[in-house]
């Protein structure tokens, strides 16, 4: 009997859908998809790190269509599973089928210790990214733009005078050029049942900003006042954040008028998100599912180089005035956050949502 086990919807374990479906054997089906490829994408990290390097699916499915793509990563669900085959999660029988499988591509994009021990201890014709040397540390495989990555994450100067965003320093890690490939970010919830006027332009306020880098967050009055005067323009007011931000916004939508519908689960946040036409917000996995679902999006920045981040021409990226001096700082100082003044941020907003 014949087998064609380099099929993409073949499954080994299970019969594939089109026998399920139309009752086909492989001599006599004309669903047979050879793979072409396999690749491995490690890209473990954040939520945010994982969805803004989901714009490489675009390009690996354009050039590689009939490839199979693993990628491991500690978030599989926030992956789509039309852009990638198979969705690991961070586990030891994971670990152990991914050294088992000899992949044509293995990609890279973290320095995470777990992450490059397994660069070097899985098999695969081609490498990218990073691996570990002989004393356990990051080491850039092979090319230009790994060492380029790699000497940014060690030496805070050069990092300063990056002009590269994430999103080309990924592409060009891989060999490509980037086109304005967008991010792929799925809403998996219903619509959530919630009091928004969708007569006005909806503004979303991200509050919080996690519990790494409280240096990003921006006074409560700023975002009172903020609120008060969206509304007097006419905008609908919505407060977002996760369970840290939750007291905090009840108290900020009772002082300013504008609605706070609770804390969700990321899926329905996603889903709340999707209801805003703009979002403001700090560094952080707000700001990349607003990005994701081709939010307009004001970002708070005073701690990052704002190169990093490329917005689609879709919003604006605000820094202190006069400019923080504190790179990559738990804590600032000086406060810098309150040189971003209410008045900036809403002119910025009335800009952009009239473009």
């Amino acid at each position: 009997m014949l087998i064609k086990t380099d099929c993409r919807l073949y499954r080994g374990d299970i019969p594939c859908k089109p026998h399920k479906e139309f009752g086909v054997h492989c001599d006599d089906c004309t669903y047979y998809k050879k793979t072409s490829l396999n690749i491995l994408i490690i890209k473990l990290g954040a939520i945010g790190d994982v969805i803004r390097t989901t714009p490489l699916l675009r390009k690996l499915k354009s050039d590689y269509p009939d490839a199979n793509i693993y990628w491991l990563t500690f978030s599989p669900d926030i992956l789509s599973s039309e852009w990638v085959d198979y969705k690991l999660d961070v586990n030891s029988e994971n670990i152990q089928i991914l050294k088992s499988i000899k992949f044509d591509w293995l990609i890279n994009l973290d320095k995470d210790k777990i992450a490059i021990a397994l660069t070097k201890s899985i098999e695969a014709e081609k490498k990218s990214g990073f691996t570990i040397d002989k004393f356990g540390n990051a080491h850039p495989i092979s090319n230009k733009a790994e060492e380029h990555k790699w000497l940014t994450g060690i030496f805070n100067d050069i990092s300063k005078q990056n002009t590269k965003h994430y999103v080309q320093e990924i592409f060009e890690i891989c060999g490509f050029d980037f086109h304005d490939e967008e991010y792929i970010l799925e809403v998996k919830e219903d619509k959530i049942e919630c009091n928004i006027d969708k007569s006005k332009k909806v503004i979303g306020l991200n509050t919080g900003c996690g519990g790494r880098w409280t240096s990003r967050l921006w006074p409560n009055d700023y975002w009172i006042e903020l609120a008060i005067n969206l509304t007097k323009n006419g905008y609908e007011v919505i407060f977002l954040g996760g369970v840290q931000e939750h007291e905090k916004n009840q108290t900020l939508a009772e002082k300013s008028g504008g609605k706070y519908f609770g804390h969700f689960n990321l899926d329905k946040f996603i889903s709340l998100v999707y209801e805003c036409d703009l979002v403001v917000t700090a560094v952080t996995m707000a700001m990349h599912i607003a990005m994701g679902l081709k939010k307009k999006t004001i970002i708070f920045n005073n701690i990052f180089n704002k190169n990093e981040f490329y917005l689609y021409g879709r919003g604006e990226v605000i820094e202190p005035n006069p400019k923080c001096d504190c790179y990559y700082s738990p804590v600032c100082p000086h406060d810098s956050m309150k040189n971003i003044l209410p008045e900036r941020v809403l002119w910025s907003i009335n800009k952009n949502m009239n473009n």
